[in-house]
């Protein structure tokens, strides 16, 4: 899709992605503006891949903003709304696991409201602040992305799996309420992601390589080997089913979670 195969009603239409400085949400912001969308790209840290962006002449604003802070999300989306005239697509990314690999007695209450505030806050805060946006274009579109951990418990991200399993509720609850306002709201649910959330320095692989005495390598073919598949999935095939959803070729799909995991998990 990517490729532009077919044409997805995106160009010239507004959006804002968090998250979006690496990983799955640059994927999402260079599928975007291939598609001719003008993007602000809410990151923490500005990244050179953004940059180089910009210097190729994508029609891209990033924002530095720390999405976890109550005010963040709005900064993010008032900056857009300002520097567009409004806002058509909303892709709620911003997420982050730490392994809880000392067991759930460890996981104290700071841990928890740390997972919740990234995993579920930062994007019913960005989903507030653009609703009103949405609902004045009379065809909003808000793709947020989830986690197979929504309905695939693991004392490992036990924390992690209840916010996404949240987060995904919250979507389908939210599409009931602005459907009739001319809103779209879906969630797309990854399994493990070739994103340095997994194979970073302090990602999933290291944290339980070291807590079980493993190479990170180990842990990562272990859990790919877990999809039928065999494989990660890819950041780019994640923005595809994103933009899929952000587009207007999707016009009548709404509430629906969409799980991409290489058929790691069964049909629920």
């Amino acid at each position: 899709m990517t490729g532009n195969a077919f044409d997805l009603g995106l160009a010239g239409q507004s959006a804002v992605v968090t998250g979006a400085g690496r990983g799955i949400g640059l994927a999402v912001t260079e599928g975007l503006l291939a598609a001719g969308a003008r993007v602000v790209a809410g990151t923490r840290t500005r990244s050179e891949a953004l940059d180089d962006l910009i210097k190729q002449g994508a029609e891209l604003t990033v924002v530095e903003v720390d999405l976890a802070t109550p005010d963040g999300p709005a900064t993010l989306v008032a900056a857009a709304a300002e520097l567009h005239g409004g806002l058509d697509v909303l892709v709620n990314n911003v997420g982050a696991v730490r392994p809880r690999v000392d067991g759930f007695l460890a996981t104290t209450d700071a841990d928890w409201d740390w997972t919740f505030t990234m995993n579920v806050m930062a994007a019913v805060r960005a989903t507030r602040s653009a609703l009103p946006h949405l609902i004045a274009t009379g065809d909003g579109r808000i793709v947020t992305v989830s986690s197979v951990n929504a309905r695939l418990p693991d004392p490992l991200v036990i924390d992690y799996g209840a916010a996404k399993a949240a987060l995904t509720n919250f979507c389908k609850a939210l599409s009931k309420q602005v459907g009739p306002q001319g809103v779209r709201v879906n969630s797309v649910s990854p399994g493990p992601v070739e994103t340095s959330l997994w194979r970073g320095a302090d990602g999933v692989a290291v944290a339980v390589g070291a807590s079980l005495g493993v190479a990170p390598s180990a842990v990562a073919e272990t859990a790919a080997a877990e999809a039928v598949t065999g494989r990660f999935t890819r950041p780019s095939e994640v923005a595809d089913l994103v933009l899929f959803l952000a587009g207007r070729c999707s016009g009548n799909v709404t509430g629906s979670d969409f799980v991409i995991d290489g058929g790691m998990t069964d049909a629920l």
